[in-house]
């Protein structure tokens, strides 16, 4: 086992050699705008993305869903775009762009929950998967072992992120990867649409109960949850080549693609808001189960992007710890997650996610493209201030604000947020709830605050590497 263990580390290093968090030299920048355009395309469909739109209806019509997927990804894939672009000009991860704009060690506090929410996800996609596979291979095979489908899928996700993201782009996805996918969607889509009364469904009304922004929110909340990893990957890209626009038009296609085919296998297959419902709903309209393990190789990616990016953003902190060694704990983590994980919380988790990544984008934007005008100078990123605390202001306005728009969460917090708004500044809760939703006036006004407050003051300890 030792000597296989051994071989294999001796392959992935000669074929995809690690990098941490230093800058990417010219020669390790061999990513193409379309290159980063396959991967996000990738990250951006599965299963869970499938789950979140059949959260939309039947409180939405088709109509409204629609429109609320088209609005939510034109929005939420904007700043991930951006952060790409970031990535890509400065050669460093997403958790090291937050050095000068919180300072060395406030970009501890991002890091740690990017690491915890790429655990969650991890845990998340792994479960979704066993699940699936479970039903595919039950369909096929009668063969039920759900564990054991969950440690495959956790094998196989590991090696791809102990391969890295420049091996998965050109030796998996351009080469088979997103040819299955894309034929397996175009599958699911035709069949779908041919099993439901499309006129019907259009002319139906929505039941209520969730909001049209709310409905955004859901939406946007998806390319939100990958802004802390979108540096992570265009660092690799080439000077030049269009990463930015790569990374949008990407991820805008495959979001909107599959949130509406959630919808659909919700309205037209009567397909539950989980994993099993969506699964069951896809093999019962498409042929077979076949069509369903060709989806888990679309999955298989954003289960390794969880991954690898927990590394990467880890080493922020912990730049002495190998990255594979990390990238095999995260994995391992995962694994045993996964074991015990349940649907319940997750819309929940999704809003989260927003209210902690949506105002820290802007306070980064308002630091980095207004303020440096797009380009930090050098050392900013190595030879940044320990903390900027007034940089936290913007930020937990932002997320507080969030919460506020949209009260999220255990009764517990809903009451806290609710006693600081009402009982102490005296403010109606919620504040714009269905008229604007909670991720737009979240990165507003932290933005702006972000531009008022003199986030240069700082202590004076400097951090080193």
């Amino acid at each position: 086992m030792a000597s296989v263990a051994e071989r294999l580390g001796r392959i992935l290093e000669r074929e995809a050699p690690t990098w941490g968090i230093d800058v990417v030299p010219p020669e390790r920048r061999t990513l193409s705008g379309f290159d980063l355009a396959v991967l996000w395309g990738d990250l951006s469909v599965g299963l869970l993305v499938m789950v979140t739109g059949a959260l939309l209806v039947p409180a939405l019509g088709l109509r409204q869903a629609l429109l609320a997927i088209v609005v939510g990804s034109v929005i939420g894939c904007a700043p991930l775009a951006l952060v790409a672009l970031a990535g890509q000009r400065e050669r460093v991860p997403t958790m090291v762009l937050f050095r000068p704009v919180l300072g060395a060690r406030g970009s501890f506090v991002p890091t740690a929950l990017n690491v915890v929410q790429l655990v969650g996800w991890t845990a998340v996609e792994f479960w979704v998967m066993g699940e699936v596979a479970n039903v595919a291979s039950e369909r096929l095979f009668g063969f039920d072992a759900r564990n054991l489908w969950v440690a495959v899928v956790a094998v196989v996700c590991t090696v791809l992120a102990l391969g890295g993201p420049i091996l998965v782009v050109r030796r998996w996805l351009e080469r088979f990867g997103i040819y299955v996918l894309i034929g397996s969607a175009t599958w699911i889509t035709a069949e779908v649409l041919r099993a439901g009364d499309l006129g019907a469904l259009w002319r139906t009304e929505g039941d209520g109960g969730l909001p049209f922004w709310l409905a955004v929110d859901l939406v946007i909340v998806m390319p939100v949850s990958w802004l802390p990893l979108a540096a992570d990957y265009s660092r690799f890209a080439r000077p030049g080549s269009s990463a930015a626009a790569g990374t949008y038009a990407g991820y805008l296609v495959g979001n909107a693609w599959f949130y509406a085919l959630g919808v659909l296998l919700a309205l037209a297959a009567g397909a539950t808001a989980n994993a099993i419902g969506i699964g069951t709903a896809v093999v019962a309209l498409a042929g077979g189960g076949v069509v369903l393990l060709a989806l888990l190789v679309g999955e298989s990616d954003n289960a390794f992007a969880d991954i690898y990016s927990a590394a990467v953003s880890a080493q922020n902190a912990a730049s002495d710890v190998p990255q594979r060694r990390l990238i095999l704990f995260v994995g391992a983590l995962g694994f045993l997650l996964a074991l015990v994980f349940t649907m319940e919380r997750y819309e929940f988790f999704l809003l989260l996610i927003g209210s902690v990544f949506v105002p820290l984008f802007g306070v980064f934007a308002a630091d980095y493209f207004v303020r440096r005008r797009g380009r930090y100078r050098e050392g900013a990123l190595f030879g940044s201030p320990a903390v900027r605390w007034t940089a936290f202001v913007p930020w937990l306005v932002g997320f507080l604000l969030f919460h506020w728009s949209v009260p999220t969460g255990p009764r517990g917090w809903i009451d806290a947020v609710q006693t600081v708004f009402v009982e102490w500044l005296s403010l109606p809760f919620p504040l714009f709830g269905s008229r604007l939703g909670a991720s737009v006036p979240s990165f507003v006004v932290a933005f702006a605050l972000a531009l008022v407050l003199p986030l240069g003051s700082s202590s004076n300890r400097r951090a080193t590497r």
